[in-house]
């Protein structure tokens, strides 16, 4: 029941962020010394021009009457029409989510999968060989430039090495020839459900490099995450105590003492997801990769208000949906916080 009590609150919470984000970003779009109606229109337009598109946005009618006509288009999922595509700004949002989630979800599963039992021995052969290098590694990793880092393997694996594709999500030839149904929106997994093995093996073969990029990127700080939270564990006197009582050493590092730092680990993986459901801006324009990120950008930088402004609005719900996830996963984590 407490756990119930919990998401209701949360998710209260969640609908005043999220009604808090549109009224502020009303607020910018009608403060700016540019109206909106400029701003789409581009170069130098005429006055009839802005007048047109103002009567036809509703930005002639009074302030409270257009912050009422927002709300409750954006309510109803209804954020206008791109301009470049003249499609609804969802559908287009909703078309490049899969390759972001794809991508974003792929990258994280693979950080876990390395990074915990690396910050982990790291933290049991403190300033060992192994330690050090994972150190020195997780420092490169903050260090390097993401866009230098995914530069970097293009030129090797693509220009040296001949090994991997240099962009996009599937070649072109498979795009004609034999596109890959779309199911799910994720083209390894729809390619395995339709038995479309040849675009599975293109597909997988396009995803390595932005995945190996944003993997490299984010393996620093899980790593000294779970370095340093194991450190400080294992020296309670619990864990001294089952030293003591001969329970085996696996037992006690990953049962009992990563256990104890899942909270603070939780925390940076959830917060660094949302951030890249978002779209890993960088990595995505370098690999020519068609998520979020990639649309988010060209709308801004082409003037596209309503596509620009949907994306956003799509993006905060999306970020505080999985912090709501985060908060509930506490409670898993650790049962105190259940009655806390």
């Amino acid at each position: 029941m407490p756990l119930l009590v919990q998401l209701a609150q949360r998710l209260l919470l969640m609908c005043g962020v999220v009604f808090g984000v549109m009224t502020i970003m009303f607020v910018l779009s009608r403060v700016l010394p540019a109206s909106p109606a400029e701003l789409m229109l581009g170069g130098r337009p005429s006055l009839e021009m802005i007048k047109n598109v103002e009567a036809e946005l509703g930005l002639d009618q009074p302030l409270p009457n257009q912050y009422i006509r927002f709300i409750s288009e954006a309510v109803r999922g209804d954020v206008g029409n791109s301009l470049l595509t003249q499609r609804p700004v969802l559908t287009e949002v909703r078309e490049r989510l899969g390759a972001t989630f794809e991508l974003t979800t792929l990258a994280i599963v693979l950080v876990l999968l390395i990074g915990l039992p690396i910050g982990i021995l790291s933290a049991v052969r403190q300033n060992s060989v192994l330690d050090n290098a994972a150190r020195t590694v997780a420092v490169a990793g903050v260090a390097i430039p993401s866009f230098i880092l995914a530069m970097s393997l293009q030129i090797l694996f693509y220009g040296v090495l001949g090994w991997l594709p240099l962009q996009g999500r599937v070649d072109a030839s498979i795009a004609l020839d034999n596109p890959i149904k779309s199911v799910t929106g994720l083209f390894l997994v729809d390619s395995l459900l339709t038995g479309n093995w040849e675009g599975f093996s293109n597909a997988a073969a396009h995803i390595v490099l932005p995945l190996v990029t944003l993997t490299i990127l984010l393996l620093s700080t899980v790593t000294r995450i779970t370095r340093n939270m194991m450190i400080e564990v294992l020296r309670e006197e619990y864990i001294r105590t089952a030293f003591a009582y001969g329970l085996p050493k696996r037992a006690i590092y990953y049962r009992y003492a990563l256990k104890a730092t899942l909270i603070p680990i939780l925390t940076v993986v959830g917060l660094t997801y949302g951030q890249l459901l978002g779209g890993a801006v960088v990595v995505e324009h370098v690999f020519d990769w068609p998520g979020l990120g990639s649309f988010l950008v060209s709308s801004i930088a082409q003037n596209d208000y309503p596509a620009s402004l949907g994306a956003t609005l799509f993006l905060a719900g999306i970020y505080l949906l999985v912090n709501l996830i985060v908060d509930l996963l506490y409670a898993v984590a650790d049962p105190r916080l259940r009655t806390a």
